[in-house]
């Protein structure tokens, strides 16, 4: 199974228990916070309905994450260059520090885990950039040049400078 039939399926089974809270398991809870009486001073009926919108907020996002990623070609991709899904090791030409990036959606976006958007400064500057080639980043902190010394692909494609 491909990566992005993974993702596919990770969506699809936090979607199935989302919508099962959404359907079953939060009016119960509701209908049981009710019965308290007086919803002003109700903390389990506020808890619940704020849970409700929490998760039909989530449903929506990742239904929507799901659509694109269904419309996502996979062959649209290149097979040796920086794009969407991509793993890739720089080396900061001033610092020598190493980091690693990886190319995700914006829904998916998480920089403690190093994974930012492809349309982000990085993302953007490195788009469509092979191994061994500088790049220039603008970024809030100042410019940065990173040199691509490693590169995986969504495809599976391994890259090394």
């Amino acid at each position: 199974m491909s990566e992005l039939e993974q993702k596919k399926q990770q969506i699809r089974e936090e979607l199935e228990k989302l919508k099962y809270e959404f359907k079953i398991e939060l009016p119960k809870r509701i209908s049981e916070a009710r019965e308290y009486g007086d919803l002003k001073e109700n903390a389990e009926y506020h808890a619940a309905r704020e849970r409700q919108s929490f998760v039909q907020a989530r449903i929506a996002q990742l239904t929507e994450q799901l659509n694109k990623l269904n419309e996502l070609n996979l062959s649209d991709i290149p097979e040796d260059k920086v794009a969407y899904g991509s793993t890739v090791t720089v080396v900061d030409v001033d610092t020598d520090d190493e980091v690693v990036f990886t190319f995700v959606s914006s829904n998916e976006v998480n920089p403690s885990e190093g994974k930012i958007s492809v349309s982000s400064p990085i993302g953007a500057a490195m788009q469509n950039k092979a191994v061994g080639e500088l790049v220039e980043v603008n970024i809030p902190a100042g410019k940065r040049k990173y040199k691509i010394i490693k590169l995986v692909t969504i495809h599976g494609k391994e890259f090394v400078a």
